[in-house]
C-alpha cells in the first residue's frame, strides 16, 4: 500500500508504518514480490552449504576484519548457531562452495529493492520527501551484508528451555529484512518483556536498526531482539542488513535537534562505526555504546 495509487490507502499505510516504528521498532511486510519458489530455493542452497563437512567450510573461518566472507559457529549450553556472513552490496561476495549463488544474488537484489521502498516510506513518516534517507545515506553505494544462520536441533542438552540461537542484541545499519522462514524463534523486547514474533505466512519481518535511531536522534529506536531455539525443527534464517555507504557521516538530522533534544550521538562515518566491532565489514553487532553521548 506504500506505493498504492490511492492517496487515502497510502496515507493510512504511512501512518501504520509510523506507529510501528515508534511503538515496536519492527513490522511485517506482506504482498511483496519475492515468490515462494525463490525463497525455497535459497533455503535449500543455504542448507547444502551448512551441511558441508566442517573442513570444507573452514577456509572461510577468518580473523581478518577486512574479509568479505566469514564462517563460524557458536556452541555452548545456552547459545548454539552456525553462520556464514558475506558483503553483498555494492559488490556481491559469495563462497565458491555455495551452490546456485545466482539464486541467492537474485533474492538479495529483490530484498534490497524492497528495503529501499520501505526507507522511502519511513522518510515520509518523518515528514521528509520520500528519497531523503536514500540520498542522505548514499544507498546507491550502500554497504549491505547478510548473515545466514543455521539453528540445528540439539538433543539431550542441558538448559533446553533457555537455549538461544542469538543472545539479546541490536543490529547495525538502517534496516534488517528477514526472509520468510518456516519455523520461527524470533523474540523482541517490548516494554521490558520478551514477546514472540509470529509472522503471517510468507511475510518479511523488518527490524529498525542502529542508524535509523541515530538519524532520528532517538525518535525511532533500534530494536532489542533475540532468537530462541526451536526444539522440533531445524531453522535456517537469512537477514539482510541494509546500510549507508561506508563514507557516509551518520549523525542526527537537524529537524530532530533543538534545545530540548540536543544531539545524542557522535558524528562518525559508517566505516568508523563498523571498525569499533571485531569483524568490521561483516559484523552485525551493535556499535551504539560507542556513539551515544
Amino acid at each position: 500500500m506504500l506505493i498504492s495509487d490511492d492517496p487515502d490507502k497510502q496515507f493510512e499505510t504511512t501512518q501504520d508504518l509510523r506507529n510501528a516504528c515508534l511503538e515496536y521498532g519492527s513490522f511485517m511486510v506482506i504482498n511483496h514480490e519475492l515468490p515462494d519458489n525463490l525463497i525455497m530455493r535459497v533455503y535449500k542452497t543455504l542448507a547444502k552449504f551448512f551441511d558441508l563437512r566442517k573442513e570444507e567450510k573452514r577456509e572461510y573461518e577468518t580473523n581478518d576484519p577486512t574479509d568479505m566472507i566469514r564462517w563460524g559457529r557458536w556452541d555452548s549450553n545456552l547459545i548454539s548457531t552456525e553462520f556464514i556472513k558475506m558483503v553483498v552490496h555494492p559488490t556481491f561476495h559469495c563462497p565458491t562452495k555455495l551452490a546456485d549463488s545466482e539464486i541467492l544474488q537474485e533474492c538479495i537484489k529483490r530484498m534490497r529493492e524492497l528495503g529501499i521502498q520501505l526507507l522511502r516510506g519511513i522518510s515520509k513518516t518523518l515528514g521528509f520527501e520520500e528519497c531523503y534517507i536514500e540520498k542522505r545515506m548514499k544507498l546507491e553505494s550502500g554497504h549491505d551484508f547478510i548473515s545466514a544462520n543455521d539453528y540445528r536441533l540439539r538433543l539431550n542438552t542441558e538448559n533446553q528451555e533457555n537455549q538461544l540461537g542469538q543472545p539479546p542484541h541490536y543490529d547495525t545499519g538502517l534496516l534488517v529484512l528477514l526472509l520468510p522462514v518456516e519455523s520461527n524463534g524470533l523474540q523482541l523486547e517490548h516494554h521490558g518483556k520478551w514477546i514472540n514474533v509470529n509472522p503471517q505466512p510468507n511475510s518479511i519481518v523488518v527490524i529498525i536498526a542502529n542508524h535509523i535511531e541515530i538519524l532520528t536522534n532517538g525518535k525511532y529506536k533500534s530494536l532489542l531482539h533475540r532468537v530462541v531455539l526451536n526444539k522440533k525443527v531445524r531453522r535456517i534464517s537469512l537477514p539482510l542488513f541494509l546500510g549507508p555507504s561506508l563514507d557516509t557521516k551518520v549523525s542526527p538530522t537537524l529537524e530532530f535537534v533543538d534545545e530540548h533534544h540536543p544531539p545524542a550521538y557522535l558524528v562518525k562515518t559508517y566505516k568508523e562505526l563498523l571498525e569499533t566491532n571485531p569483524y568490521q565489514v561483516i559484523d552485525g553487532m551493535s556499535c551504539m555504546k560507542n556513539v551515544r553521548l
